[in-house]
């Protein structure tokens, strides 16, 4: 086999692949044995039919096509490996020869999308400047609140809702007098934000036994996005009820006896989601450093690719705003892969098995998974493999980070490994910890963990 590279442009290549004959030979005895296989002919046995028989009956082109589509994966494979091209996406192939008589060889050509080539900057020349740690009283004073509301009351009330209060609502939506959904009795926080769009100044002023009817995109479901009208009833409004700030609160909210106790470890809780963050800015620096002082070339024909497939998920082809955003989003994700993807080569980055289960973990809990049945999952649908990749992206990262020079607003280094743990390379990671290990979801409760009113 003979190939030969000619380079496109910096991420697409064309291949010109010569097969010879006596290379060609053995997909073409294989076809006639696959075809063979499958027709039937009176006076021989399936699979003993002669070759001038098949020739007869189907003609050679027929033949030929099935030996063309066997050898091609293979010699276009061994041009791959021959000429290091690492392809992206499926080629466009050309047949311009095919071996119509004997002593004649296979000529084709393939056209490809390739992995750009990229030259990694010194990791010790990036310089990144991140927030420095101030904890003031209003970091203490949020902590504290949140505490309160977490052990506080929910007393009912004899008049009109206003933002923060409990109510207990019915809700249902119709499109074109079709009721589309209906719920009864949903607890919601005025103000939360979180339901349906115009909900909460619907809410702001109403009573008890109250209706109301407003316009809102849905939220989800099979009518996600579309306008519906909106009804909204009143049931009950109830305020919260805060405890006192004592060393009694201290003593039902913490292992603390005293208050003062209590607000020393809420400085030092705040000093560490500090620190998390400081961690969290500087990777997402660091990698815009890097993104900056390297040159990424993008693939058109993979970024079309995908954007055409995200904007078909959405049923959005024709939206040309949403398009520009989405195609400068794909093109973002695909330099920091590749970037990721050179250094993970360049520093010979492995994954272990306890940091894939680690990663696999820290998934599940995201998408409130038990781990075993997410691990099933992933591998049932062959992501295993994407996940590796992705964790060997977080340890390439956490590789540059290490180098790179790292200063908070005032000018101090800033030591980064209390906060190494791996991390997506782009996305929105937040600390999750409360005080005390406790979930927050915002609701309010007495110490059985029930709503009740006074």
């Amino acid at each position: 086999m003979k190939s030969a590279l000619e380079t496109l442009s910096p991420t697409r290549v064309k291949l010109t692949i010569e097969v010879s004959a006596e290379e060609f030979q053995p997909s073409l005895e294989q076809a006639y044995k696959t075809i063979g296989s499958q027709i039937q002919v009176p006076g021989f046995r399936r699979g003993k039919i002669p070759a001038r028989i098949i020739d007869q009956r189907l003609g050679k082109g027929a033949v030929l096509q099935e030996a063309v589509n066997d050898a091609l994966p293979t010699f276009y494979g061994q041009a791959l490996e021959e000429h290091s091209v690492r392809p992206l996406g499926q080629p466009e192939v050309d047949v311009t020869e095919v071996p119509l008589d004997a002593g004649q060889g296979l000529t084709f050509t393939a056209e490809v999308d390739k992995r750009p080539e990229i030259e990694l900057p010194d990791y010790s020349t990036l310089a990144v400047e991140v927030d420095a740690i101030e904890v003031g009283d209003a970091d203490i004073e949020e902590r504290l609140t949140t505490l309160r509301q977490r052990f506080g009351t929910l007393k009912g009330v004899e008049r009109a809702a206003a933002t923060g209060d409990f109510v207990s609502i019915d809700l249902s939506a119709q499109i074109d007098g079709e009721e589309i959904d209906t719920v009864t009795g949903v607890s919601y926080e005025v103000g939360a934000g979180n339901m349906l769009e115009g909900m909460d100044e619907a809410l702001v002023g109403m009573t008890a036994g109250e209706t109301k009817t407003f316009e809102a995109p849905l939220a989800g479901g099979d009518h996600a996005g579309a306008a519906a009208e909106c009804t909204v009833t009143v049931q009950s409004v109830k305020e919260r009820e805060l405890p006192e700030l004592d060393d009694e609160f201290a003593q039902l909210a913490s292992e603390f006896d005293t208050l003062e106790e209590l607000k020393a470890d809420l400085v030092k809780d705040a000093e560490r989601g500090k620190r998390f963050g400081q961690g969290m800015q500087a990777r997402d620096k660091v990698m815009e450093a890097l993104l900056a002082a390297v040159e990424i070339p993008i693939p058109e024909g993979v970024v079309n690719d995908e954007v055409h497939s995200h904007l078909e998920g959405e049923g959005r082809l024709e939206d040309d705003e949403h398009r520009a955003e989405v195609d400068a989003e794909t093109r973002k994700g695909l330099a920091a892969q590749f970037l990721l993807d050179a250094i993970v080569e360049k520093e010979e980055i492995r994954v272990e098995q306890p940091e894939l289960i680690e990663y696999l973990l820290m998934s599940a809990q995201q998408y409130g998974m038990d781990p075993n049945q997410f691990a099933q999952a992933i591998d049932a649908q062959g992501q295993i493999p994407a996940m590796v990749s992705e964790v060997a992206r977080r340890k390439a990262l956490a590789k540059v980070l290490e180098q790179a020079s790292v200063t908070d607003s005032n000018g101090a280094a800033v030591d980064l490994e209390a906060v190494m743990a791996p991390r997506a390379p782009f996305g929105d990671d937040h600390e999750g910890h409360d005080h005390e290990g406790h979930d927050h979801e915002g609701h309010d409760h007495d110490h059985d963990g029930h709503d009740h009113e006074h």
